[in-house]
């Protein structure tokens, strides 16, 4: 169970990261107002995305990988609280959807602590 969880945790991270260049719009919406260069740090925190989701993979990787990852995860928490705030503010029918990645992030950084033991 527990590599079923390792596999599937790095597929969601590589496809995360994937999905800031393919939809980077849906990333635009959501960035906090307070820091510059939007769309780069879009990019950037996709390539960074799916760089530790395939470190987590080895062995060799993985305890720092589940660190960053909790670190990032920890970075990117105040775009959620944007991202929420604004679909409350534009009465957004998916801000249920915007409220519920609030708790997600701590299950997110649980999932990733588990791994940062060898």
């Amino acid at each position: 169970m527990r590599i079923a969880l390792l596999y599937f945790l790095a597929l969601i991270y590589v496809a995360a990261g994937i999905y800031h260049f393919v939809n980077p719009k849906l990333y635009l919406k959501i960035m906090p107002t307070y820091l510059p260069w939007h769309l780069q740090l879009i990019y950037i925190s996709g390539v960074i995305e799916i760089v530790l989701g395939v470190l987590l993979i080895p062995e060799e990787t993985r305890t720092i990988a589940a660190w960053l990852i909790i670190a990032m995860l920890i970075a990117i928490f105040p775009a959620n609280i944007q991202m929420a705030v604004t679909f409350w503010q534009k009465n957004n029918s998916s801000l249920w959807m915007a409220i519920a990645r609030l708790p997600l992030q701590g299950v997110l950084i649980w999932m990733a602590w588990l791994y940062t033991k060898r």
